[in-house]
C-alpha cells in the first residue's frame, strides 16, 4: 500500500483528497503541525507528498526544499497559484509535478499513480543494488538491512552507491571525490575520510561490520 502525505491547510480540499485516495486504498496522512512538517514527513515515511504553496508559518517551497535534503520521495504541488513563476519555482526546489486548483479528483489520482509508477515500479527493476543482504534503493537514496533502515547523508549515499556499483574493485579516492564534487559542495581529502568513517560507523551499528575495506594509499572497496 502506497503512503501519501498531504500538507494542505484547507479542510474541505484536504478531506476530499483523503476520501478519494482512501477509496483507492492509499494510506493517507495529513500534516497536523505546520511548524514541523518535515518531522511529520520523516515519521510517516510516505511514498509521495502533496504540497500546497500557501501554508501557515512556512510555505510549500520551504518544505519542498527541506524534504529534498532528506529524501528523493516524489513531490507534487497542489495550488491555485499556478502562474508560470510558481510552477518554475516549485520545479527548481525539487518538485516532480504541479496540479492547479480547482482540479478533478480523478485527474489527481491518475497523476499520483503515474508519478508512483515512474518513481517506484520502474525503480523496482533497476533502482536497487543488493549486496550481502544490504539493499541500496536508488529511487529514494535509502539503505535497508535486516528490515532496518539506515539513514544516509547525501555524501554517504554517493560514496556507498559508487562502491556498490564497483563491488569487488578498488575505487580510488580521486574517483570518490569527483563523484562527491557533482553535489556542488567542495570535498577535499580530509572531508572524504570523515564521510567514509561516518558511513562505516553507521554500517557497523546496523550489523554490516567491515563492509567497506581500505586499500591504503589507493582507495576503498566492497568485497
Amino acid at each position: 500500500m502506497y503512503k501519501v502525505f498531504i500538507a494542505e491547510d484547507d479542510d474541505g480540499i484536504a478531506n476530499a483528497i483523503i476520501k478519494r485516495l482512501s477509496e483507492w486504498e492509499f494510506e493517507v496522512r495529513r500534516a497536523d503541525d505546520y511548524k514541523n512538517v518535515l518531522e511529520e514527513f520523516k515519521t510517516f515515511e510516505p511514498h509521495i507528498v502533496l504540497l500546497d504553496i500557501s501554508l501557515p508559518f512556512y510555505n510549500g517551497f520551504h518544505w519542498c526544499g527541506e524534504i529534498r535534503k532528506e529524501s528523493k520521495c516524489p513531490i507534487m504541488f497542489i495550488s491555485s497559484a499556478a502562474d508560470n513563476m510558481n510552477i518554475v519555482t516549485a520545479m527548481t526546489m525539487g518538485a516532480d509535478d504541479f496540479i492547479a486548483k480547482p482540479f478533478d479528483l480523478g485527474v489527481l489520482v491518475a497523476k499520483i499513480q503515474a508519478l508512483l509508477r515512474r518513481s517506484y515500479d520502474f525503480a523496482a527493476n533497476i533502482g536497487k543494488i543488493e549486496h550481502k543482504g544490504a539493499v541500496l534503493n536508488t529511487a529514494d537514496a535509502t539503505l535497508t538491512y535486516n528490515g532496518e533502515r539506515v539513514e544516509l547523508t547525501k555524501n554517504e549515499y554517493r560514496i556507498l552507491e559508487t562502491l556498490l556499483e564497483s563491488k569487488g574493485k578498488v575505487v580510488t579516492r580521486e574517483t570518490l571525490m569527483n563523484k562527491l564534487w557533482e553535489t556542488d559542495s567542495y570535498v577535499d581529502e580530509n572531508t572524504l575520510s570523515v564521510n567514509v568513517n561516518r558511513l562505516r560507523k553507521k554500517l557497523d551499528n546496523a550489523g554490516l561490520v567491515d563492509f567497506i575495506a581500505t586499500r591504503v594509499g589507493i582507495g576503498y572497496l566492497i568485497n
